[in-house]
């Protein structure tokens, strides 16, 4: 799976944008937005720094990427650079989605408000269950898996959400790339087997949840709720348990 590679569409002549600083865009937009919404006009790297949770100097170096420099003195025009990071993002223009996996993750998915006024749109819903198939959810009627490959190319799909059972995971990954699709997002708990020319973003909750836990466990140890012996039992050693 290829997914650290610089971005930049053929024919721009500036240098690739580094993937850490395309990861962290988002983060600036959303920051941004923030500050649009509360009337803010210009903002200094170091309010939008902090606002989004890095370095001033990181931000400074990422935005740099986008030909933008702010002002010395005034900072960066908060409306303009929305454009900068939106446009770059490609959130310019009408993204179709298909979310394969109807069950709860899929329809929560489905039914999501924010993926309009960010750029996309979700025009299929395909499900291979029976008692879902031909079901509305989220205003849209969910289509069989066995028609995935038409559906996709009716719809004019360029993003497919993968929120289907693990074990199927891979089989229909397969089908979705063999239907042209080369940009997947993966809520499933594997390791995707695709082409070096398919981006695939991985979204796996559980692992972030154990990150949050291993931190949570940190602070209690330097608080004094537990100590560091509590933080778990033990594996019997192995030569007791035979």
């Amino acid at each position: 799976m290829s997914t650290h590679r610089p971005h930049r569409l053929p024919g721009d002549a500036r240098p690739a944008i580094p993937e850490a600083t395309v990861a962290r865009l988002p983060v600036y937009l959303r920051a941004l937005t923030l500050q649009a919404e509360a009337g803010v006009a210009t903002i200094s790297s170091e309010e939008l720094a902090a606002a989004a949770g890095v370095g001033s100097a990181k931000l400074r170096k990422d935005l740099s990427h986008l030909g933008s420099y702010g002002t010395r003195g005034v900072g960066y025009e908060v409306d303009y650079l929305i454009y900068q990071i939106s446009r770059e993002l490609g959130l310019s223009q009408d993204w179709r989605v298909a979310i394969v996996g109807v069950g709860n993750l899929g329809r929560a998915l489905a039914a999501y408000g924010g993926f309009a006024s960010r750029g996309f749109r979700v025009v299929a819903l395909i499900d291979s269950h029976p008692d879902l198939v031909g079901a509305r959810v989220a205003g849209l009627r969910v289509a069989s898996a066995d028609d995935l490959e038409q559906v996709l190319a009716g719809a004019d799909v360029h993003i497919a959400v993968l929120a289907v059972p693990a074990e199927s995971a891979q089989q229909v990954c397969d089908r979705l790339v063999g239907a042209g699709m080369s940009s997947l997002l993966n809520f499933t708990p594997c390791v995707l087997d695709v082409p070096d020319d398919v981006m695939v973003r991985k979204v796996d909750l559980s692992s972030e949840l154990q990150i949050l836990a291993f931190h949570q466990q940190r602070r209690a140890v330097q608080e004094g709720v537990i100590s560091p012996g509590d933080t778990g039992d033990e594996p019997e050693p192995l030569a007791e348990a035979l």
